[in-house]
């Protein structure tokens, strides 16, 4: 569910993050938010999901985890709101005051939100710092150094940060394309093709400090080699946005971004496994799926109830995105 938030949300906080870069008036923002406009909202379902999920399966990791990081949370939770009541207030006063600042609210909490998503990653797969309880508090920053007593913000988990923001930026950037016709189109696709060198050199970067920051990540692929699998076909979805942009295939180059967020969380994931929030101090082993699950009973009583609640997300989904698609066919 988490991942199905990433690829599809992404594009809605790459649309803002893109938003007062291709689009050169008012009109054009006004396109911007038309073309997510009927699903927006929806895809944040999965983020919601996630989260309940999280709460029946794993209870102990939510409860440490939202302690732990109340006040990123907390960040994350108004940047929530405020791109939200952006989008719906930009259009109900016309004034040459109002509509820009809204503007530079859908933008900035678009990239912040895509910012701290990456730090979270980040900060889950390096550890915190858990005591005999399970509890444990990070500041937002300290030293930004990945030690014994980290922040939230560190070096580590900021590339992660900005990975994940040239990332949405470019899945935003494709999805205005495939969405936009004229000179916006034409921005988009260029701006895709500027971003897509910082998302590869980000992502190279990636690929080499995570395994020599953290033993585990390395010790996991070593084991099991066919895990690689997973970031070479994170690189070659690059290489399909490059070529499928390159030759105006938009539908295609969008498909390839999604395919690349996708490999690169399921990478993440492979490494991290059995984790669910590790420690980095003596004092505790960490959370797994197996100390952190809840009882085999409440297990059972969740899937029953997960079932038809995820059949119904996946229902409006494909209702939503069968009317975007009839809209654009009409366009």
């Amino acid at each position: 569910m988490f991942v199905i938030f990433a690829v599809l949300d992404g594009f809605d906080m790459g649309i803002g993050i893109v938003h007062l870069i291709i689009a050169r008036d008012t009109t054009e923002r006004r396109t911007l938010l038309e073309s997510i406009g009927p699903v927006w909202d929806g895809n944040e379902v999965w983020l919601i999901a996630g989260g309940g999920a999280l709460f029946f399966a794993f209870p102990s990791a939510y409860a440490s985890g939202f302690s732990g990081f109340y006040l990123p949370l907390m960040i994350v939770l108004w940047l929530l709101i405020l791109r939200g009541i952006a989008i719906e207030f930009r259009s109900h006063i016309t004034n040459a005051v109002w509509t820009p600042f809204w503007d530079v609210v859908f933008a900035g909490a678009s990239s912040l939100l895509a910012l701290f998503f990456g730090v979270a990653l980040g900060n889950v797969i390096r550890g915190v710092p858990l005591d005999a309880n399970g509890s444990f508090f990070l500041p937002l920053w300290t030293n930004f150094r990945v030690g014994p007593t980290p922040g939230v913000l560190d070096w580590f988990t900021m590339i992660l940060g900005l990975t994940s923001v040239a990332a949405l930026a470019i899945q935003g950037s494709l999805w205005a394309a495939m969405r936009t016709r004229g000179d916006l189109q034409i921005r988009a696709r260029d701006f895709a093709g500027l971003i897509w060198i910082v998302v590869v050199l980000l992502t190279i970067a990636v690929m080499i400090i995570v395994p020599l920051a953290l033993p585990n990540f390395s010790a996991r692929y070593l084991t099991h080699p066919l895990g690689l699998i997973l970031p070479l076909i994170a690189l070659g979805a690059l290489a399909g946005v490059k070529i499928s942009s390159r030759t105006g295939q938009d539908q295609t180059a969008f498909l390839y971004s999604s395919g690349y967020i996708l490999t690169m969380l399921a990478a993440a994931a492979f490494g991290h496994y059995p984790n669910l929030l590790p420690a980095i101090s003596a004092t505790h082993s960490g959370l797994t799926i197996y100390n952190a699950s809840t009882t085999s009973y409440g297990l059972s009583i969740g899937l029953v109830w997960f079932v038809p609640g995820i059949l119904l997300a996946c229902g409006y989904l494909m209702f939503a995105y069968r009317q975007a698609l009839i809209d654009l066919k009409k366009e």
